[in-house]
């Protein structure tokens, strides 16, 4: 199989449960070996490439990752110091206002729905300089307006000529940006 993506494209990869979706993607980021072929990264390897993939790579799994016991502010400082990056206050308040939710930079994430820790983790796409977001079941536990945020964050990124690889159960509009599909129960 031979999938190409290209600045300002997306690829939604789908199938039915357990068919090797999260596989994939950790395949793609590297986390674990291809079976057969490669994964290319400007045109070279991501294993020989590493360090410049993984600074353009960023990658949220389906699980949100977060400490229960930490605030929000500082999961995602924490978060952002595992890529190299520091975010200040206005940097956090920014994104946690683009996901609805300001005023919660202090709140114990232990206190949190489940669709505010999606919030959370998915405001890292905010604060994130990646070309590449790889996004596993992104779109779990958001509610319609969540989604919304999403959608748009997504298609501005691919605007701005980012790539995104997502999975999702659900059929994704990007507005004009319409994504590759890739349905591993084929």
């Amino acid at each position: 199989m031979d999938v190409s993506l290209e600045s300002g494209q997306c690829l939604h990869i789908t199938g039915a449960n357990g068919v090797g979706k999260t596989s994939l993607m950790r395949t793609i980021c590297g986390l674990m070996p291809a079976e057969s072929g490669d994964i290319l990264w400007s045109g070279a390897s991501i294993q020989q490439a590493r360090d410049e993939f993984h600074q353009n790579l960023c990658y949220l799994g389906h699980q949100n990752a977060l400490q229960e016991a930490a605030t929000v502010q500082d999961n995602l400082r924490f978060l952002g110091s595992l890529k190299g990056l520091a975010f200040d206050d206005a940097d956090i308040q920014l994104a946690l206002t683009q996901f609805g939710l300001s005023g919660s930079a202090k709140r114990l994430v232990r206190h949190l729905s489940q669709g505010q820790k999606r919030r959370v983790v998915l405001s890292q796409l905010v604060l994130s300089q990646a070309a590449l977001w790889v996004l596993d079941e992104a779109f779990v536990s958001l509610d319609e307006a969540g989604q919304g945020i999403l959608t748009a964050l997504i298609t501005t990124h691919l605007r701005r000529g980012g790539m995104a690889v997502l999975t999702s159960h659900q059929a994704i509009v990007l507005d004009d940006v319409v994504p590759q599909i890739l349905d591993l129960s084929a």
